[in-house]
């Protein structure tokens, strides 16, 4: 058995046989030098796993042998061993990069530790998660077939997706086996959407639901006296917020980190009008038939959101002074830090960001982007790499500097689909795959969730006819004209507004100062 090839350079190496015995007893190939020098010969002949360095040897010191090794041999983890604790030296080894700093003496277990943990993590993490999530299957499994509630299908949701992020990290083989469990979540999940959801939004037993956000959320810190941002990121799921979870706690404390409910259709022109107005879909259209948009008129469906916040705070007789800002790209981040001084003089900042959804539609729209986000984990990915790098994490920056309290969430999210529906609908029918309303739909009735009373759902109704149908799982709606075309088109895309967990549980975090 060869775990490794391991150099160890150390002036004493001769009193070390003890540990190198040690280690070759556990399957590892150990060359030693005596000095620097020898080291960096060595380094330059072999490719060595890992080196072990001890910091104080005569002639080329650890550190500059360190120093040297991270030029020709940056991807080699180092390990720095020294009878010091001078914290100077510590910071010089940290700022190179080492892979672990012990200190004098050293006993064979803490090396052997120290050498696991820097070669053979990926394989034993990958193991552990692997065992774990076998002996997890199945209660993961009797969850998913108990569940009876909201809050239990959160549970299901943040389980299933505590897994995909663990194995995603490891080479464990078991992402088509989780798929498949998240396929049998979200098949019961839709099942419980349409045997509860008329009662959720026709009574007072429901989950907190988008038109409740503000009220539940944002009026009580602005209530006890707080300076609030209320951050909206459009399309932006419960995995996507725990991967960039981490960055936003290095400047918050995450105060409380919640799901709720998006209504139905999880759509920006329904879900977010809703949170902003404080009101179902129906009700903006009867109260405020100026700032609402119908499905079949041109006019952007999400240009009214400012007036829309300025009703609720009204509504309520909210006397708070607000902004309200939409950041595009980078430049309009940009544009918002310059001016973050005029954001001091409000009570309340709404900013809705909307990179993520755009990259949503440009992965359907782009080859390249499809292939950059060719994999849920990719495109987790490529969301916590423009989150890391976007002026929405200066501006987070900004604003803890300041002491503000935050409240960042999600109109709705986005699911991968896969299984093609056929619907037949008039001219006027909407283009959305998840969801359809129109007056002549044609459709198979046992494939879809479908609401024909839309007024009594909290839904407008652009005629006495109309009906809404929802996609559920990974189905979307396609058209039978040109129908392979479409499906090939429009297959393995990431789409919003039908039910799914992915859709409708969606996070929910107050924030504030560290």
């Amino acid at each position: 058995m060869n775990n490794g090839l391991i150099l160890w350079a150390d002036d004493e190496i001769d009193l070390l046989k003890p540990h190198i015995l040690f280690l070759k007893q556990k399957g590892y190939d150990v060359v030693t030098v005596s000095n620097g020098r020898d080291a960096l010969d060595a380094a330059a002949e072999r490719n060595f796993d890992l080196i072990i360095l001890d910091e104080n040897m005569p002639g080329l010191s650890g550190l500059e042998t360190l120093s040297q090794i991270k030029v020709t041999s940056p991807e080699v983890p180092v390990i720095m061993i020294t009878k010091s604790e001078e914290e100077n030296i510590m910071n010089q080894a940290i700022g190179n990069k080492i892979a672990d700093y012990l200190i004098k003496p050293v006993n064979p277990n803490q090396i052997l530790l120290s050498i696991k943990k820097n070669l053979h993590s990926s394989r034993l993490v990958a193991q552990k998660a692997t065992l774990d999530y076998q002996q997890e299957f199945h209660n993961i499994s009797m969850t998913i077939n108990n569940a009876a509630s909201f809050a239990d299908w959160c549970e299901v949701y943040k389980t299933l997706v505590h897994w995909e992020l663990t194995l995603a990290s490891t080479d464990t083989n078991l992402d088509e086996l989780l798929l498949l469990q998240k396929i049998e979540a979200n098949s019961a999940f839709s099942k419980f959407v349409k045997k509860n959801y008329e009662t959720w939004v026709t009574t007072d037993r429901h989950p907190l639901m988008s038109h409740e956000v503000m009220k539940n959320k944002v009026f009580p810190l602005l209530d006890a006296g707080e300076k609030v941002f209320f951050i909206v990121i459009d399309n932006f799921r419960l995995d996507q917020w725990r991967m960039v979870k981490p960055i936003v706690s290095e400047y918050f404390n995450i105060d409380e980190d919640e799901l709720y409910c998006s209504i139905l259709p999880t759509a920006t022109q329904y879900a977010r009008n809703a949170i902003f107005s404080g009101l179902m879909p129906v009700h903006i259209s009867k109260m405020f038939p100026d700032l609402w948009v119908d499905e079949d008129e041109e006019e952007g469906k999400n240009l009214n959101e400012s007036p829309l916040v300025q009703t609720l705070l009204d509504r309520y007789r909210k006397r708070y002074s607000f902004s309200y800002n939409k950041i595009n790209d980078s430049a309009g981040g940009e544009k918002l830090l310059q001016n973050f001084a005029n954001l001091s003089g409000y009570d309340l900042n709404v900013l809705v960001i909307n990179f993520v959804d755009m990259l949503s539609h440009a992965r359907t729209e782009s080859k390249m982007i499809r292939e950059l986000a060719y994999s849920d984990a990719a495109y987790r990915s490529l969301t916590e790499s423009w989150f890391k790098h976007s002026a929405v994490t200066n501006l987070l920056k900004q604003i803890a500097s300041h002491g503000y309290r935050v409240v960042l969430t999600t109109d709705h999210g986005t699911v991968r689909v896969n299984n093609p529906i056929k619907v037949i609908g008039d001219r006027a029918t909407n283009t959305n795959l998840r969801y359809k309303l129109g007056k002549n739909l044609s459709y198979n009735p046992k494939q879809v969730y479908e609401i024909k009373q839309p007024l009594a759902f909290g839904l407008p109704s652009p005629n006495i006819s109309t009906t809404y149908i929802f996609a559920s799982n990974r189905d979307f709606f396609a058209y039978p004209n040109n129908y392979n075309h479409y499906v090939q088109y429009y297959n393995d895309t990431f789409q919003h507004g039908g039910i799914s967990m992915e859709e409708m549980i969606i996070p929910i975090v107050t924030m504030s100062k560290k």
